[in-house]
């Protein structure tokens, strides 16, 4: 019951709002989290601090304000995308380099798109079906209140996008696979199981990666894209899509995680403001007994 009050009573109606309105929020919550909460701060800043050992405090500081204020932002952005129309979703959010979506086609070959929780993820989400010229799948986490859950995946799935849980994905694969489906992969999470992650280094820290978005492409052979999202000014994002291979396969194993991980932290070095530093990415540390296991296919 509380989750529908939720909804129905705050979340829905402010969605309605304009975005000059939102942003009046966004701006108190940025002086809410800076000021009193001080949600994450330790994690924020012990994360730059392990990022960027070569910059000072000064610098840190400035970068942590300048999260806050676009964390700020994507809340209310991703509030809004209750009730965003696809008009206002094309007009901000827009694609580049789509072109290779439809070389992919005529190839017949099933897409891996790669990307992290940089810029407005969420608002990917919505247009992301939009760019493709195939069935556009995505795999997520699934909320432990199923109703929200339920409301989640109808706002993420408004414009086509199918949203399949991790524990449902490879039973989805097998069943659309034939289909030449993109499936989008979020490849900066923490990974549960440290025996099973890949290790490499990421923003110069040994860290633990997922290798799904590598094992599935070579598994059933499909081609690896990149997205790199951009934020073009307060509300309006890009995404430029980059062709990483059309043959996983030919990659030794784990080449190609580190290959998208250098990416993303090639994005993050840029812009590093517009990445998710409240989460607790090197929770765990390598175990002493790690060694990579062969990826089947």
């Amino acid at each position: 019951m509380g989750s529908r009050l939720l909804y129905y009573l705050l979340l829905k109606p402010v969605s309605l709002l304009p975005y000059f309105l939102l942003y009046r929020v966004s701006d108190f919550f940025y002086l809410v989290f800076i000021s009193l909460f001080r949600y994450r701060r330790a994690v924020v800043m012990s994360n730059l601090e392990r990022a960027f050992p070569d910059k000072n405090d000064r610098w840190r500081q400035v970068v942590m304000k300048r999260f806050y204020r676009h964390i700020a932002d994507l809340i209310v952005e991703s509030v809004k995308n209750f009730s965003i129309s696809a008009e206002e979703t094309n007009e901000r959010f827009i694609a580049e380099n789509t072109q290779v979506f439809g070389h992919l086609v005529k190839e017949n070959k099933p897409v891996v798109i790669a990307g992290g929780h940089f810029n407005n993820w969420e608002l990917f989400a919505l247009a992301a079906a939009d760019h493709m010229p195939q069935i556009t799948m995505a795999i997520y986490k699934r909320l432990n209140n199923k109703w929200f859950d339920q409301k989640m995946r109808e706002a993420r799935g408004t414009f086509g996008l199918v949203l399949v849980s991790t524990r449902e994905s490879a039973t989805w694969i097998d069943n659309n696979i034939k289909r030449n489906p993109a499936i989008i992969y979020g490849i900066d999470q923490s990974p549960a199981d440290p025996m099973k992650a890949y290790w490499g280094p990421f923003l110069g820290i040994d860290t633990a990666m997922y290798l799904g978005a590598e094992s599935h492409a070579k598994k059933y052979d499909m081609a690896v894209v990149y997205g790199h999202i951009e934020k073009r000014r307060r509300g309006y994002y890009a995404i430029r899509y980059e062709l990483i291979t059309e043959d996983a396969r030919s990659f030794k194993d784990g080449e190609l995680t580190q290959l998208l991980q250098d990416k993303l932290e090639a994005d993050v070095q840029k812009n590093p403001e517009y990445w998710l530093w409240t989460h607790k990415r090197w929770k765990h540390s390598r175990p002493a007994d790690w060694q990579l296991r062969p990826i089947k296919y």
